[in-house]
């Protein structure tokens, strides 16, 4: 049963994939630089290993939001975040999945009477504000060093596109790790304090519970960036502003930046120690972040580049997005208690709140299945990347074939 409820984080991971690869790979492949299989498989490997690695971190701020404390509730709100954001990806608006998993959470506090931090939320809220502003500064000051570099070193144009299109894969695979890192919370957030696994023991290394829901939500991610991303990659990609081959890799890495830092604990530690204020791990909209980052390159151009009927578009999705979330969760949420009868999770005693959510996280134990779960998926990934690399490996070998084949032709 339990397998069953972690469908809907499940289906949310999948439409993060097919939203959010875009902000990875979008420019790469909207600048023609990167093909969309080859970039389909680097994102896909990098997001699970952020998603394992580094994804605990932004989690823990979302279980301040809201404790969530029965999985017929974690399901619940899963699965409205999941249809808010399939339906903004059908309409291909790069829309945010931390908007939507907040306005589902923030919709499961006033079902439950559970009040919602309110310091928690004007934390995610401000980056939602400062996320693509940093994005924006980031790649403008990214993109002007990228331009000197150009000129000093006088590269020839074949070699620096070149070093440019090997530029654009490292960093797109940076950036899909740290969307893995920093977004996994929004997939399995709301199943970590209701759900707790044994850890699993996989010989080289072992996973934790939390650990063993983000590697099936990275899966997930994973998933919809192979089979239904290609769509959203191209509005990001060439829509919003034309991007120049060298602007594209800015932007991904600068995205990649914002990311990277809003859940990377060490780099908040760091800051500490040498006196400055610490870093939120935070899950922040990367999203919001990429269109800030597209938004400064825009502008630094000039802003007659700028595609501003499609960001009207898209700001209008961002704000709808968590409104909607929100009361689809409230309605789905009474629905299934008293439909269903299925507990969807109670308001939460102030004086015993410990006690109530260490009793709520004493899960089922289904490490067993997990298990092999785990080890088929993994199998099953492996199948299939090697299946995509021998068919692009055929593609080239065609491509080679006929460019031999005309050039005889010509003799």
């Amino acid at each position: 049963m339990i397998l069953f409820f972690l469908t809907s984080g499940l289906f949310l991971g999948w439409s993060l994939g097919a939203n959010d690869a875009s902000n990875v790979f979008g420019s790469a492949v909207g600048s023609k630089m990167v093909t969309f299989r080859r970039a389909a498989i680097i994102a896909s490997i990098a997001v699970i290993l952020g998603a394992v690695i580094q994804g605990s971190g932004a989690s823990q701020t979302l279980g301040k939001l809201g404790a969530i404390n029965a999985i017929g509730g974690s399901f619940t709100l899963a699965l409205a975040a999941a249809i808010t954001v399939y339906v903004m990806t059908k309409f291909s608006l790069p829309v945010s999945t931390t908007q939507a998993i907040v306005g589902a959470i923030i919709g499961w506090n006033i079902f439950t009477g559970n009040s919602t931090d309110s310091n928690t939320l004007s934390k995610i809220v401000t980056t939602w504000i400062s996320g693509p502003i940093l994005g924006a500064l980031f790649a403008v000051l990214l993109y002007i060093l990228i331009i000197r570099i150009k000129r000093t070193t006088k590269m020839h144009l074949i070699t620096f596109e070149s070093y440019i299109r090997a530029g654009l894969i490292v960093v797109g695979a940076f950036g899909a790790y740290s969307l893995g890192a920093n977004n996994i919370a929004n997939v399995m957030g709301v199943f970590v304090p209701a759900l707790n696994l044994e850890p699993l023991d996989l010989g080289l290394f072992s996973l934790s519970s939390s650990q063993q829901l983000f590697l099936f939500g990275g899966f997930a991610i994973a998933a919809g960036i192979i089979t239904y991303s290609k769509k959203v990659m191209e509005t990001i990609g060439g829509n919003i502003v034309e991007l120049s081959s060298e602007g594209a890799m800015v932007v991904v890495l600068a995205q990649s930046l914002v990311l990277f830092m809003f859940s990377s604990s060490g780099f908040s530690n760091l800051l500490i120690k040498i006196g400055l204020p610490p870093i939120p791990m935070v899950p922040v909209s990367s999203s919001q972040v990429i269109v800030g980052c597209v938004m400064g390159i825009g502008l630094y151009k000039g802003a007659r580049n700028i595609n501003f009927k499609l960001l009207g578009e898209i700001a209008i999705g961002w704000i709808a997005t968590p409104v909607l979330s929100g009361l689809l969760a409230y309605f789905s949420l009474f629905f299934v208690k008293n439909i269903f009868s299925i507990d969807v999770g109670h308001k939460i005693n102030v004086i015993s709140q410990t006690t109530d959510i260490v009793a709520v996280t004493a899960g089922e134990n289904v490490s067993g299945i997990v298990k092999y779960l785990l080890f088929g998926i993994i199998i099953a990934g492996a199948l299939m990347i090697i299946y995509y690399l021998l068919l692009e490996r055929k593609k080239n070998m065609d491509l080679r074939q006929s460019e031999e084949k005309f050039w005889k032709n010509i003799k």
